[in-house]
């Protein structure tokens, strides 16, 4: 499966960005991708911001592992964090 990848950055409440990518199945739209992120969000308790294109680009499509490819499928998408994400 080739996914596409969302580089997302937001500020949270230290002042540091949050980093993560929002990884999808190739030809998601752009509004699917942002509610996956908001619920990512609300997740770790950031209820009140909304993505967009200014916190949310599409980088690059990669062909997805095994394991990624199974965690697309099943909840449409993937976050792999990458800075600030676990305060």
């Amino acid at each position: 499966m080739k996914v596409s990848v969302y580089d997302t950055y937001v500020p949270i409440e230290s002042g540091k960005l949050m980093h993560f990518d929002i990884l999808v199945e190739e030809n998601t739209t752009v509004d699917k991708v942002y509610s996956y992120g908001d619920t990512y969000l609300k997740n770790k308790g950031i209820d009140n911001y909304r993505l967009t294109i200014q916190e949310c680009k599409f980088c690059h499509i990669e062909e997805a592992s095994n394991h990624l490819e199974e965690e697309i499928l099943k909840e449409g998408y993937y976050i792999l964090e990458m800075e600030n994400c676990n305060f």
